[in-house]
């Protein structure tokens, strides 16, 4: 998988996972992280590893302990906590020269089969031999990584072994290459007489990569901000050169690049550290002799002054309004981000400059009118050895790009000038202070990806987990120097000569001439060859179609037995209670470590079908438009202040033992510190009694935003589109999750981003709250610990006797079932 500019907008998303997701809690650490902090010393020596640092993360509750592996120098990283889903993973520094995709198509083949496992896709293989929770690869721009998590110990030890065999002995084998990267072969392989053609699994997910406006415009401005060395290429491929990588190139790329010397290895969890450097030890590295690898990527030169770029994309038929899709981004190049506190501060400044409706650039832009959304990869990027920083805007008239560029130049005037609130700061601050409490269940690979880039440039991994130390003297440099961050503003972006403004339009003939190109390549190399060489393709794609039908014998991968499983799986304790009178509450007790968790549930099943299209776009605006005495501005400081986030999102239960049963409804999450509750709970109270759907203006913004991202969605979840279209033949739910959430919902928001009168949409938001912001079959659910839970009952008690009810009895909501049509009588 090509992760080009991959990125999470800053520090706070990337440990947290879905910033209102329920079922993110995870244990609070003690044991495992105790235990490695009175374990290990510095200078010990264990399985052909020494011990450099351990060092305690009492934030994120965790021991760090850094290793080296003495006879090759692997760098090894081990986070001790208490969480039984333990992670694994491998990291190796892959800077490409050119866009020939070898990273890319050396990622793919690898998982072809190794040395000991020489059986097609491993990977694939092991899903039904395994428990793992996660396994996959990704290549950035400049490393290439390997995770994999599981919470059974032997399962751990089975996949590393797989792992471990498929980066370091990969068979390579010609067809694998062939296959995964990109062949000639004919349209039909078993008739000669048909036309040479590209094929290839990379080589086709790399055009799919170029027709995402979003992902052309990201790259471009990588690799014009930074020219001189591996960002000006793509890491991905090419779709034009990919077909010049060579079966012998791959293969030399991996000798060089995927070796110990030039490896990462990262566990984190509870499992005993000393087992995984035995494995890895006695599987892999005691294999190796090192060697001075030579992938380091070069600094980039600064400019002496900024630069313009145009260039074109397909136009969108998703995107509302044909005549606006034009793109202007101004970036900055920012320091490396190995300097751990300047990436942090910038990070966060990036936060203040373009998060939320109360940041300037928010302001400046979207409430512009000129465009749709932020320009693609908006924000601070972390991902490239020296950071940068975007912002513009998308979905906008060719005319106006002059404009959106001086509102840039003047907004940061003002913000030089005037400085941020104090209260968005703090905002910001708590939001750090929440996150660091609150880990989602994926929380290894979240951290593995956060450290990743630093990590991959010889940055201290341990010093950026240090998020705690970080806040601590980003608040002391704020108390003394108040213009520390109007400093930062005009050191980073007013005074910076490399400075980089990006256009893209699009051009009717845009995929047409990239499919000339494609034909010009593709001549170039049918006219290249002998007849002996397109006897030797005929025949290699023959082999090919008959290896990918051959059966494989798998029983050379490990498999868990039943005795390597636990027989019991662990009882989570629940209570379930009436509140304020006929309200069912489920209150589950758990180490939240002083977080507490709010959801609720609300059906639609008395809500009118021709409303139900609408329920999606109606829970995108409805913690977006302000309520009570709230503006949209006030309600989303108060968020950002009180909580880590309020959602609502539509629901769909299916039946799994009957097809044609299901729940519909709207799923409100929300999740705060401890002594945030009652504020937690007013803002739900407020929104849920006194929504403001009177922000015509805004609500437009809203819409126009919610149109733009649907649209940029599709090249991406193409695949998933599909999958929720075929399935709403297949059950009635699945005809209602193509309401909410397919293609039918991407073409309902693009009319109603190109409607001129947006009120009679405004219209409905009134009689959908009707039939769902109440009382009525409605059910919640809280996570807190034992001593918050008394607080929790009344919070909870006194928010339901605010909601309204009708005066009918409460009934147990049935579920939505379909009657089955009566059997046709036959016709004689």
């Amino acid at each position: 998988m090509w992760r080009s500019g991959w990125k999470t907008r800053g520090v706070l998303r990337r440990l947290s996972g879905r910033s209102a997701s329920l079922g993110a809690w995870r244990w609070a650490s003690t044991t495992a992280c105790e235990r490695a902090l009175l374990r290990y010393r510095v200078g010990e020596k264990i399985h052909g590893f020494t011990v450099s640092q351990v060092t305690s993360v009492p934030e994120l509750s965790l021991t760090a302990v850094k290793l080296s592996h003495d006879s090759t120098g692997a760098q090894h990283l081990h986070l001790a906590r208490e969480d039984r889903n333990n992670l694994f993973s491998v990291q190796f520094r892959t800077a490409p020269a050119d866009s020939r995709g070898a990273p890319h198509v050396l990622e793919h083949t690898v998982l072809c089969g190794s040395q000991r496992y020489p059986c097609r896709d491993p990977f694939f293989k092991m899903l039904n031999r395994s428990l793992s929770t996660f396994m996959n690869a990704f290549t950035a721009s400049d490393y290439t990584l390997y995770p994999f998590s599981t919470q059974n110990p032997k399962d751990f030890q089975n996949l590393l072994s797989v792992y471990l065999d498929a980066a370091f002995f990969p068979c390579l084998r010609e067809l694998d290459f062939c296959q995964e990267g990109w062949r000639l072969e004919h349209e039909d392989p078993s008739d000669p007489q048909t036309p040479l053609v590209f094929k290839g699994v990379v080589f086709n997910e790399m055009k799919g990569a170029f027709t995402d406006h979003e992902r052309i415009f990201s790259q471009h401005v990588q690799s014009r901000l930074l020219p001189d060395h591996t960002y000006s290429v793509v890491s991905g491929g090419d779709p034009l050169c990919i077909p010049d990588l060579t079966w012998e190139q791959l293969r030399q790329f991996h000798a060089t690049h995927y070796h110990p010397s030039n490896a990462r290895f990262f566990t984190y969890g509870n499992f005993p550290l000393e087992q995984h450097l035995k494995q890895i030890h006695e599987e892999a590295l005691s294999k190796f002799q090192r060697i001075k690898p030579c992938t380091a990527v070069p600094a980039q030169k600064p400019w002496d002054k900024p630069r313009e770029f145009q260039v074109t994309c397909a136009p969108d038929s998703l995107a509302a309004g044909s005549s606006e899709q034009a793109t202007i981004s101004v970036s900055f190049l920012l320091p490396d981000i190995t300097d751990t506190f300047e990436a942090f501060t910038l990070n966060l400044l990036s936060s203040l400059l373009i998060s939320g409706p109360n940041s300037p650039f928010y302001k400046a832009l979207i409430e512009s009118g000129l465009g749709t959304d932020f320009s693609p990869d908006v924000g601070y990027n972390g991902c490239t050895r020296e950071a940068y920083f975007s912002v513009g805007l998308q979905g906008i008239a060719e005319k106006d790009i002059q404009t959106v560029r001086d509102l840039v130049d003047r907004t940061l005037d003002d913000i030089i000038e005037k400085g941020f609130e104090d209260d968005r700061i703090e905002a910001l601050l708590h939001k750090i202070e929440i996150q660091m409490k609150h880990q989602s269940v994926s929380f290894g690979l979240a951290l593995t990806s956060y450290i990743a880039s630093c990590w991959n440039h010889d940055g201290d991994p341990v010093e950026l987990l240090k998020l705690g130390s970080q806040v601590a003297r980003f608040r002391k440099c704020l108390e003394e120097n108040p213009k520390f961050l109007q400093e930062k503003v005009k050191q980073y972006f007013k005074n910076n000569q490399h400075k980089l403004t990006l256009s893209m339009k699009p051009d009717d003939k845009y995929s047409e001439k990239q499919m000339q190109l494609e034909t010009e390549k593709l001549k170039q190399k049918v006219n290249s060859l002998s007849p002996e060489d397109k006897q030797q393709i005929y025949e290699k794609g023959l082999e090919l179609q008959a290896q990918q039908s051959q059966p494989q014998d798998v029983s050379c991968l490990p498999a868990l037995k039943v005795s390597d499983i636990e027989p019991r799986i662990p009882f989570t304790e629940v209570e379930v209670a009436l509140a304020a009178g006929d309200t069912p509450v489920q209150y589950c007790t758990q180490p939240t470590n002083g977080v507490i968790y709010f959801r609720a549930f609300s059906s639609l099943n008395t809500l009118p079908e021709e409303l139900r299209p609408y329920v999606p776009l109606f829970c995108n605006v409805l913690t977006k438009l302000g309520c009570g005495g709230l503006d949209y501005r006030e309600l989303a400081q108060q968020v950002d202040l009180k909580t880590g986030g309020l959602a609502a999102a539509p629901h769909v239960l299916p039946d799994d033992s009957h097809l044609d049963t299901y729940e519909q409804g709207v799923l409100f999450s929300s999740f705060c510190l401890d002594r945030n509750l009652p504020d937690m709970m007013h803002l739900w109270s407020e929104i849920f009694n006194n929504p403001c759907f009177e922000e015509e203006e805004h609500f437009r913004v809203l819409v126009k935003m919610t149109a733009q991202e649907l649209s940029n969605g599709v090249p991406d979840a193409g695949h998933l589109y599909a999958s929720i279209r075929a399935g709403r033949t297949l059950a009635p739910a699945g005809d209602l999750q193509e309401t909410f959430g397919g293609m039918d919902q991407v073409r309902l928001m693009k009319s109603i981003a190109e409607m001129t009168d947006i009120k009679p949409i405004l219209r409905k938001l009134p009689r959908i709250k009707k039939h769902l912001l109440n009382c009525d079959n409605f059910r919640c659910s809280v996570n807190a610990t034992p001593q918050q839970m008394s607080q929790v009952e009344n919070s909870v008690d006194s928010f339901l006797r605010t909601l309204s009810r009708s005066k009918k009895e409460r009934k147990p909501v049935p579920s939505h079932v379909v009657e089955p049509l009566e059997p046709c009588s036959e016709v004689s």
